[in-house]
């Protein structure tokens, strides 16, 4: 939930598809430790915690019986390759089911929502839409030892420091009394809970909010909510602003402005002609991104400045877009147009664009088959170049222009 989870970690913050592809082999784990084997590894990591102020007993309680796992490496290897735009992916996610069902929780649950509200400034469909997304609302949290995965994952060379980090406070949150070991069951990469919250967010922003002494993501509610709440409010959340709201463009829009790196007050997209798909759009100053996922011909969306929180949630544009999309329907809006004709390219196809992007000196990267951000801004450069809309999404028809 709270770092970029592994189904979406290799996805590019700006690419308007969600392409997924298999991780790099890693490193094996005694060359970037020393040599020393998992178990010698582990007891510097006594060592350390024991350094930190964690308390022995708690240490050996948490790392008891706790060995290498060679299927979490496999997990996190094993990544395939595929596309979704943003409307397969939002479609898949955002279904009538969980539509409903996310309705019927936000009037089960309306006094905690209504309370956390109050004392966070997070929304109920906020927080509805990420516990639909991340466990199916508690139905899927997952079922591995989350200790072990994350020593595991910390053990191996690729991402060891970010594992590190998160095993000392996966042993914290046993140290203050949270869960026991054998009660941390979640997903392989450590996340757990009804929001599959990491360990440095669950010891940093966990919040008893039930009150019985002890902060319970897992079995707890009112504790997953507020935790969840809380962070959101600590990557920046603003209390009565928006974060997502869908437009209809004009076709003599400055396109190159359509950019989540770039704000304009709400008032600029107001007198270049952009319109509330439902409601209206005040010409205040609240500044505003232009999102265009699959380019000027599909779905757009203002971005406001809470949009940064659920980048800050998990850096997957397509997952936070997503996210956001599914929180603003809980509140009532209509199902996002899907009038488009857009036909995203195939990552062998992005790829050939890329090397062309290259050998015109607008792309200094390595061609690799993602949309990336470097990539939408060649692209953007080249169809002003061109004398196309520069909305920075490549189509089949600017691929072959250059080829």
């Amino acid at each position: 939930m709270i770092r970029l989870t592994p189904i979406f970690a290799s996805i590019a913050l700006f690419g308007a598809s969600l392409i997924l592809f298999e991780a790099a082999p890693a490193q094996a784990g005694p060359e970037c430790h020393g040599g020393k084997s998992f178990q010698a590894w582990l007891g510097d990591i006594k060592a350390e915690a024991r350094a930190a102020g964690i308390k022995p007993a708690s240490i050996e309680d948490a790392l008891q019986g706790v060995n290498f796992d060679a299927s979490i490496i496999r997990h996190d290897q094993g990544q395939s390759v595929f596309q979704q735009t943003f409307l397969q992916f939002s479609d898949r996610m955002v279904s009538a089911d969980r539509m409903a069902r996310g309705k019927k929780l936000l009037q089960q649950y309306a006094s905690l929502f209504d309370r956390i509200g109050r004392d966070f400034g997070v929304p109920g469909p906020v927080l509805v839409a990420f516990w639909g997304l991340e466990s199916d609302f508690g139905t899927d949290p997952g079922k591995i030892p989350i200790i072990q995965a994350v020593a595991t994952l910390a053990y191996d060379c690729r991402r060891a420091d970010v594992f590190h980090a998160e095993l000392l406070d996966a042993i914290r949150v046993v140290d203050r009394g949270d869960l026991k070991p054998s009660e941390m069951l979640g997903d392989w990469a450590g996340e757990l809970g009804h929001m599959q919250i990491s360990p440095p967010q669950y010891y940093k922003y966990g919040i008893d909010y039930d009150g019985n002494g002890r902060i319970d993501v897992i079995h707890s509610v009112p504790d997953a909510m507020a935790t969840a709440a809380n962070f959101l409010k600590g990557l920046g959340w603003q209390p009565g602003e928006p974060w997502l709201q869908e437009v209809h463009v004009p076709a003599d829009l400055p396109w190159q402005e359509a950019d989540l790196a770039i704000q304009h007050p709400r008032k600029f997209w107001v007198q270049h002609g952009v319109t509330a798909a439902a409601g209206s759009l005040r010409p205040d100053d609240l500044p505003a991104s232009l999102v265009l996922p699959m380019g000027h011909t599909g779905p757009a969306f203002l971005a406001y400045p809470n949009f940064q929180a659920y980048l800050g949630w998990n850096k997957a544009y397509i997952y936070s877009l997503t996210a956001a999309y599914y929180a603003t329907r809980l509140e009532g809006a209509p199902v996002v147009s899907h009038a488009t004709s857009v036909t995203p390219l195939t990552p062998s196809e992005i790829k050939d664009l890329q090397r062309i992007l290259v050998a015109r000196g607008l792309d200094s990267e390595t061609p690799d088959g993602r949309l990336g951000t470097d990539t939408r801004t060649a692209v953007k450069k080249v169809q002003l170049q061109l004398g196309l809309p520069a909305d920075g999404y490549p189509t089949a028809d600017l691929l072959a222009r250059l080829r």
